[in-house]
């Protein structure tokens, strides 16, 4: 009889992205249960289906609502008595807290908790503290924590979260690593098919395009992205800024300004949240990418694939896929004109960039092969006793 595993994500969009056929995989060593809020349009049900596992509904809310959660622990505690699972493996904030605590106080033997990223980074005040708190409690929960960074690990051990002791980076990095078969611009080879989607996209066959691609929020650097294209915009020709992901108005707004830029300037294209990226950035030439926090951004590891050239910030993650010079361009967080500068470079060296983005793939596909960190999981579940 296989050990069960129950994996866990604040809503079902992280377990079908972040950990996409990793389930699926783990399902042929271990009993596998994976639990989440329904999600919009019954969404756990088509994880369920992709990785042919069991999954169970637990409303969790990724903001803070203390009588929901309390709720939400109570029927995760009655699930591990009534699962008895050998590891419970949480992954992102909310779902860490609330499962790492209803698995203690189920008796769990092994806790698992990811990393991919510390929201609280950039809060300040009472809400900091709020956070810290949160933070130290679900390591203290928990009894192996897995950064998915190297520099997320440091940043761990630098704010004393919890000992050095509990961490473990898996593999090089990245929850979920990249499937280098999927994000290649071999697959997505069709001039005809690239030329309706930059038409539809207003588009022209001789303009350069940056490509960003993720949430259009403000901890994404995305106003500083705004400001420093549309200086850019005025001074160049033939360069489009194509926008690929939704908003988050209740969450993480953007300026008043950002909003106006995007509205008046006709150089910038929205495209909105589309199920497959690959297909922009095949129109794409270069990414820009100027967050200010992250965990181990999978956007940078899938247009690197793409053989894009990226302009990141000097964060964990970032600076972990991407090396200066070879395979984009590293800028300090929170700066336009840093973005101004690297667009503007990227933009005048062309065959430079083209260079850049061919050893981006090569460096991909060496160090962030998917099968090698679902590998490298499997082995650490099977070293825990």
């Amino acid at each position: 009889m296989k050990n069960k595993i129950i994996r866990i994500t604040t809503v079902p969009l992280s377990l079908s992205g972040l950990l996409h056929g990793q389930l699926g995989y783990m399902k042929s060593h271990y009993d596998v249960m994976g639990v989440s809020s329904m999600g919009k349009n019954n969404q756990l049900e088509s994880v369920a289906k992709h990785e042919n596992i069991p999954t169970v509904a637990i409303e969790m809310t990724r903001k803070i609502t203390p009588l929901k959660d309390i709720v939400a622990v109570y029927k995760l505690y009655k699930l591990f008595k009534k699962e008895k699972p050998f590891i419970v493996h949480s992954h992102t904030p909310k779902a860490g807290t609330l499962s790492m605590l209803a698995a203690k106080l189920a008796g769990v033997k092994h806790r698992l908790h990811t990393i991919a990223g510390l929201p609280l980074l950039e809060a300040t005040g009472l809400k900091r503290f709020l956070l810290n708190t949160v933070e130290k409690a679900t390591y203290a929960c928990a009894t192996k924590i897995y950064p998915n960074s190297f520099g997320l690990n440091d940043i761990i051990i630098e704010h004393r979260f919890t000992k050095p002791s509990k961490l473990k980076v898996i593999a090089n990095g990245s929850s979920n690593g990249i499937d280098t078969s999927h994000f290649n611009p071999k697959v997505i080879n069709d001039d005809a098919k690239k030329r309706k989607l930059k038409e539809s996209l207003t588009i022209n066959e001789d303009d350069f395009v940056f490509v960003y691609v993720g949430r259009l929020v403000s901890d994404k650097g995305v106003n500083e992205l705004l400001s420093a294209y549309n200086k850019l915009s005025n001074e160049k020709e033939k360069i489009k800024l194509l926008l690929v992901g939704g908003y988050e108005n209740e969450l993480d707004p953007l300026l008043p300004k950002s909003m106006e830029i995007i509205k008046n300037n006709k150089t910038i294209v929205s495209a909105g949240w589309v199920n497959d990226v690959r297909p922009f950035f095949a129109i794409s030439d270069a990414l820009v990418f100027p967050s200010y926090r992250e965990g181990f951004p999978n956007v940078v590891m899938q247009a690197g694939a793409m053989e894009l050239p990226s302009i990141v910030t000097n964060i964990n993650g970032c600076n972990e896929i991407i090396e200066h010079n070879k395979h984009g361009l590293i800028i300090p967080v929170k700066n336009v004109d840093a973005i101004y500068n690297s667009m503007n470079y990227i933009l005048n060296n062309q065959k430079i960039s083209k260079e850049m983005g061919l050893a981006s793939r090569a460096n991909i596909v060496s160090k962030f092969e998917r099968i090698k960190v679902w590998e490298a999981m499997l082995e650490e579940y099977n070293s825990l006793n």
